[in-house]
């Protein structure tokens, strides 16, 4: 694949050994170029309006502001149509949830080595690239669908979705249950990702079905057993 220029990407760290070793890593890649580095959330932004990069490694426990906080204000304030790849030591689920509600592209949990942070940046990447040049020709749904599916870390699936379910809630359910430690109920997901009980257990019953997620009983002392469910796709 040709590639017009290099992409340009920000590293957003508060800890300046953490974002030299990201330079690194960014540095190894052909075709990736760093842009600039941040060490607070402030910078961040300014940096972000003064380079234009095309990537924003973004953490989420800054020092003046949470990563996530910035990121809306990224939205909100620049109009910057850079990607962003959460990289982060959190692993709260809600914060899973609410990066990918704010657009970020992927999330990348420390420490990570090169090839997982290459393999992000790559798929990120690819996919500004396939909607620049001609942005007014029309997509078949397959590639939609491998669209949503390489921006959002979400593995191509074997079959498509049931009526009714979508790859953006899919793609959140997904980045939900690789994240946690501990296993999930429909009621559990329902509230992580807005979504009704009913339609949190179809996503997850889909996941079941395609063989990434085990689902276990859980008997309580009295009623019916309530279904747990784990992430089990490599």
């Amino acid at each position: 694949m040709k590639h017009e220029r290099d992409c340009r990407v920000l590293i957003v760290d508060d800890d300046f050994m953490v974002a030299r070793i990201h330079r690194g890593f960014v540095e190894r890649m052909p075709g990736f170029v760093v842009a600039g580095e941040a060490h607070t959330a402030e910078a961040a932004l300014n940096a972000a309006r003064r380079l234009l990069p095309d990537i924003i490694l973004l953490d989420i426990y800054l020092p003046d502001m949470s990563g996530l906080r910035a990121l809306a204000e990224l939205r909100r304030g620049t109009g910057s149509t850079c990607d962003v790849i959460i990289v982060t030591a959190a692993r709260e689920a809600e914060t899973v949830s609410e990066s990918l509600r704010l657009g970020a592209r992927h999330y990348l949990i420390k420490p990570f080595g090169f090839e997982d942070l290459s393999d992000r940046l790559k798929q990120v990447r690819d996919f500004r690239q396939q909607f620049q040049g001609d942005s007014t020709r029309d997509l078949a749904q397959k590639d939609v669908d491998l669209a949503f599916s390489s921006s959002s870390g979400v593995p191509a699936r074997s079959r498509p979705l049931p009526s009714g379910l979508s790859d953006i809630t899919m793609s959140l359910v997904v980045a939900t249950l690789k994240t946690s430690t501990t296993e999930h109920t429909a009621v559990s997901m329902a509230e992580l990702t807005g979504t009704s009980r009913v339609s949190a257990r179809r996503y997850l019953d889909f996941l079941v079905k395609i063989g990434w997620v085990r689902v276990q009983p859980r008997y309580g002392e009295v009623g019916r057993p309530v279904n747990e469910y784990r992430w089990v796709h490599d």
